[in-house]
Parts: C-alpha cells; structure tokens; sequence
C-alpha cells in the first residue's frame, strides 16, 4: 500500500509541476530501484532536441528524496554531451536539508521534491539532441551507505524558457 502510494504520489507531483507551467520545454524524470540504490559508477541519462539558440532558458535539477535520507545534500557529476559530440562535466551540490535537518523540497508523504536552479538564462549555442547523465559522487561517510546510495527515489532533469525580466 505504501509503495502505491509513493508511486501515485510521484505522478501527481509531476502532473501538477508540468501542467501548470506551459514554458516547460523538457521534463523528465527517472527513478532509482529502491532495492538496488544508485551505484558511485551508474550514470542516469536524459537526451533532447534544442532547437531555439535565440530562446534563453532556465534548467532545473530535480531530486526526488525519501524522508529518511541521512544527508543533507547530494553531490553529481553533471556530464553533458553537446550535439558536436564534445562534452563537459559539471560538479553539483544539491541542498536537500538546512542545518537543522528540515527538508528544504515540497514534501508528500514521506518524500521531497526538490527543483534545484542549476543555469539561469541559458542559451543553447547549438541546435540538436544534447545528453545529460548524472553521476552520484558522495564521498564522505560510511562507504557501504553511499556505495550504493539508497533514499534517492528520482532524478530529474527540467529545461523551461525563461521569464522575461
């Protein structure tokens, strides 16, 4: 029952964040088995084509956390393949708790949704199909505990056209 739960809760989540903001260009999420945990080395992916080099857009990470998470923060590698075939990597710090512990996402049930600005005004340079894949990239604490990771539910990439400003 409770795993119905998460999963229905999930879908609304994400129904509810796309429907409702009409600049989302990409959204997408994928999740991490439960059972399994995301291993140091698994890279997850997401691929898309840009089209618009003029447009300037916002990317978002998005971190789906279970409540008993023991950290406050996750740390990826951010690899990105550009249409010419270069890439780059990228270091992130997701913040998912303040220094008392309180989860900083939206919570639902006993999970935490949460949209991390990573560039703001944004271009494209190139037109084509770019590819993300994230790589956890813990390092301090037990190593069976974060070797593989367990309590990341989701990770999510979103691209949405800026605001005017």
């Amino acid at each position: 029952m409770k795993v119905v739960f998460k999963i229905s809760a999930c879908i609304i989540a994400f129904c509810f964040r796309t429907s409702c903001n009409r600049n989302v260009v990409y959204s997408k999420y994928e999740r991490i088995d439960e059972n399994i945990g995301w291993a140091a080395k698994q890279l997850i992916g997401f691929e898309t084509d840009m089209k618009d080099t003029n447009q300037l857009y916002d990317v978002y990470i998005n971190v789906r956390n279970a409540e008993s998470y023991p950290y406050k923060n996750l740390f990826m590698f951010l690899h990105t393949t550009y249409p010419t075939g270069n890439t780059s990597v990228d270091t992130i710090e997701c913040v998912l708790a303040d220094e008392q512990g309180h989860w900083l996402g939206k919570g639902m049930g006993d999970l935490y949704d949460n949209s991390i600005l990573f560039k703001k005004n944004t271009r494209f340079k190139q037109t084509g199909n770019y590819k993300f894949a994230f790589e956890q990239t813990m390092r301090y604490g037990n190593k069976n505990e974060i070797d593989p990771l367990f309590l990341i539910m989701d990770i999510g990439i979103s691209i949405e056209k800026a605001h005017a400003n």
